[in-house]
C-alpha cells in the first residue's frame, strides 16, 4: 500500500483544491495538494516537501483531519489528510492544471478523486 499525504489548507470558510494535470493518471479532476512519501520521510516531512514541490508555498503541518484507504485500478493508497497553514508564499500552479479556493458549499461543483469522497463528506458535515 502507497502511503500518500494531502493537505486540508482554509482560508475563512474556503478551502484550496487543485485540479490535476491532465496526463497524469486521474487527469483534470480535482484534490487536496500532497503525493506519495518517499522513503526515509515522515508523513509531515513528504507533506512539506510536496507543497514546495507543487505550490511553492511552506506549510506548517497540524493535526490528521481524516485517514482513508482507497483501491484505484493502478495503486492501493492510505490517504493521511493533514490541517495545514501557510507559513509563507501564495500558492503558484508549478504542477496543477488549475486551483481554487471553495466553500464546502461548492464542492458538488467539482469532480474529485475517488479517494477524497469521504473527506468532501466530511467536510460538508462540519461546515453546517
Amino acid at each position: 500500500m502507497t502511503q500518500v499525504v494531502a493537505a486540508l489548507i482554509w482560508n475563512g470558510d474556503r478551502f484550496l483544491i487543485c485540479q490535476r494535470p491532465a496526463q497524469k493518471a486521474r487527469g483534470l479532476l480535482w484534490e487536496f495538494v500532497g503525493g506519495k512519501v518517499e522513503a526515509g520521510e515522515s508523513r509531515e516531512e513528504a507533506l512539506i516537501r510536496e507543497c514546495r514541490e507543487e505550490l511553492d508555498i511552506l506549510i506548517s503541518v497540524q493535526d490528521v483531519f481524516m485517514e482513508v484507504d482507497h483501491v484505484y485500478p493502478d495503486i492501493t493508497i492510505h490517504l493521511t489528510l493533514f490541517h495545514a497553514v501557510i507559513r509563507s508564499g501564495e500558492p503558484r500552479l508549478l504542477e496543477h492544471q488549475d486551483l481554487r479556493w471553495i466553500t464546502a458549499d461548492e464542492i458538488k461543483e467539482y469532480a474529485f478523486c475517488p479517494a477524497d469522497e469521504e473527506i468532501l463528506q466530511k467536510i460538508e458535515k462540519i461546515s453546517r
